[in-house]
């Protein structure tokens, strides 16, 4: 275990990281810094005090995490799971959901059957024919989930969560780490467009369109013109790397899968996960830069968990139904807020929801992250219950969720929707199945994340196209504020970005998992589905507008539509987040 310290040599709670023995700074807000790396960890006779960074007791007037959304429970969480001495050898949750349903569609196809859930045959045109796809996560294939009931876990795990902790709790997007570190000491401004680069041959200058080559590829290999397509390939390769520049790596990345396409001649049977043994500390670690450097999923827990606080301030229990629950990063954070509550805890009820992994025992790993969410309730001395669902989202019954009358009900989905069935195959869509049962839940309050794409047309150009333009921006906001030589930025923009990437354009049909839609589109579906908006609370939009504008890059951006708090990169918006309330009949 002494190898997953070898990043974090300093103080994990402290958050004073040297990189090579020497301090690295990571975001341009010195004071938020220097409350974090004053801040200690909680200590299970105080979790209250130990809560504030100040050291300051809460109050129900003013939460001291009001002020610091991204406290100190997020990065204890994830450290301590990064303690776990089986983590290394373990592979991501959501990466295990992907292989096993790859690995039952090759089966399906082995015995000469139809995968279950097509309507119509497969086509190998190179151009998607709009077939329907099963989740990123799509182990859902499994019919016979399990459902278990956890009011007291056992710890027989070792106390191995310091390291998960370091990575996706609160921690502190000005914290002091090295896996962010800034080009220069200070935030670097991002490429032109991201879509040149100069090529000089003696005194000779070339400028590469990169864009343009990789858009021309696209369309040789959309018609399966092999000779034309290797050409343009041979020339992006001359001029792309996965250690260049934003664009070098965007273009490195969106080539080789264009190369994987091309390789199964229209029909790409390569699924990026199945040989992925990439561990989950790994993949913990290296998400630890997007998470510091982006205040995308930190400002999203911070606005859904003061909502859940509102609604939940006079109950005597609580039930979160989360559907994604996967490590459970968001809830320590509001476990913190639950037990400084005025008048005392409520009783904590959360029922994770997720695909089933791979193996006999699909609920094991759901069931990991009730375990930790207990330890952090019994340190904030909250009453905790816990129940696991792990089957394919579509198939869930009302009564398996086991809700009762006499409790506060939030339904808690953030960007998971996107990995279910879309529209494009079946009559019967699984998307509109699953928001008809949070729906029939009937919860106080529905909280809908949403990652906006338009990258899911069933044309291969068009969604090629807007897919570039997508992920683009996700490089560049690496190449504004992480070091190109970060080794924990490579791992990410190869083991997340580059396996979405390669997902959306190498594969087709259930293959496909990567199958976004834009907010407005999510709108109209939960419209549809029996639920009215719930207006944006605009003092706390404010709240995270300041928070973003004072402590991130200036190129991030917070809107509102609606309804809906955008946020997103150089204009273009990435993920939006609204509340819900069912209609009353």
């Amino acid at each position: 275990m002494d190898s997953l310290f070898q990043d974090f040599p300093s103080s994990m709670y402290g958050f004073e990281f040297d990189h090579g023995g020497i301090p690295v700074p990571i975001y341009s807000n010195p004071k938020l810094v220097n409350e974090f790396k004053q801040s200690s960890s909680p200590s299970p006779d105080s979790p209250v005090e130990s809560a504030s960074p100040s050291g300051t007791t809460a109050s129900p007037e003013g939460h001291p995490l009001d002020n610091v959304p991204f406290a100190n429970e997020m990065l204890n969480y994830i450290n301590e799971m990064l303690m776990e001495e089986d983590m290394e050898e373990k592979t991501c949750m959501l990466q295990d959901c992907l292989a096993l349903q790859a690995a039952e569609k090759s089966f399906y196809e082995a015995l000469g059957h139809q995968y279950p859930g097509l309507s119509g045959p497969e086509s190998n045109s190179p151009v998607s024919k709009g077939r329907k796809n099963f989740q990123r996560d799509g182990c859902d294939e499994l019919e016979d989930g399990r459902s278990s009931k956890q009011s007291a876990v056992s710890l027989e795990d070792s106390e191995q969560s310091e390291m998960f902790d370091q990575v996706l709790l609160c921690k502190g997007e000005n914290d002091d780490s090295p896996r962010c570190s800034l080009q220069n000491g200070k935030l670097k401004g991002s490429s032109n467009g991201g879509t040149t680069r100069r090529k000089k041959n003696g005194k000779r200058s070339e400028v590469v369109d990169l864009w343009s080559l990789l858009t021309q590829c696209a369309q040789a290999v959309a018609i399966n013109d092999q000779r034309t397509a290797h050409e343009v390939l041979k020339q992006i390769s001359r001029n792309v790397s996965e250690t260049g520049d934003g664009t070098q790596r965007l273009a490195h990345y969106f080539a080789d899968a264009l190369k994987t396409r091309l390789a199964g001649k229209g029909a790409p049977s390569y699924s990026p996960l199945v040989s992925n043994r990439t561990s989950a500390a790994d993949i913990l670690k290296a998400y630890g830069v997007y998470v510091l450097a982006c205040p995308f999923k930190k400002m999203v827990n911070f606005y859904a968990n003061k909502k859940i606080m509102e609604v939940a301030e006079k109950a005597t229990t609580l039930h979160i139904v989360d559907f994604g629950i996967c490590y459970g990063f968001q809830w320590p954070c509001l476990i913190q807020r639950l037990s400084a509550r005025a008048g005392g805890p409520p009783k904590l009820r959360i029922t994770g929801v997720e695909f089933p992994q791979p193996g006999l025992r699909p609920a094991e790993r759901v069931e990991e992250t009730g375990r930790r969410l207990k330890r952090y309730c019994e340190r904030f001395n909250v009453p905790f219950e816990y129940n696991v669902i792990a089957k394919k989202w579509e198939t869930i019954q009302l009564e398996e969720l086991k809700i009762n009358k006499d409790e506060v009900v939030v339904v808690n989905c953030l960007y998971r929707l996107k990995n279910l069935p879309d529209d494009t195959l079946s009559s019967t869509s699984a998307r509109d199945t699953v928001l008809k049962l949070i729906r029939s839940i009937n919860p106080d309050l529905f909280i809908h994340g949403v990652a906006n794409g338009t990258y899911n047309a069933p044309f291969f150009v068009t969604r090629f196209r807007e897919a570039l333009f997508h992920f683009s921006a996700q490089f560049d906001i690496f190449e504004a504020n992480v070091s190109r030589e970060d080794p924990q930025r490579m791992m990410y923009e190869r083991e997340i970005l580059g396996r979405d990437i390669m997902n959306v354009v190498a594969c087709e049909g259930t293959e496909r998992v990567e199958r976004p839609e834009t907010y407005k589109q999510w709108q109209a579906r939960t419209m549809r589905a029996g639920f009215k908006p719930i207006p944006l609370d605009e003092v706390l939009v404010k709240k995270v507008k300041n928070l973003v504008q004072s402590n991130y890059h200036r190129d991030f951006i917070v809107d509102v539509d609606g309804r809906w708090m955008l946020q997103g990169w150089k204009g273009r918006v990435i993920i939006g987040l609204s509340c819900w309330k069912p209609v009353r009949k």
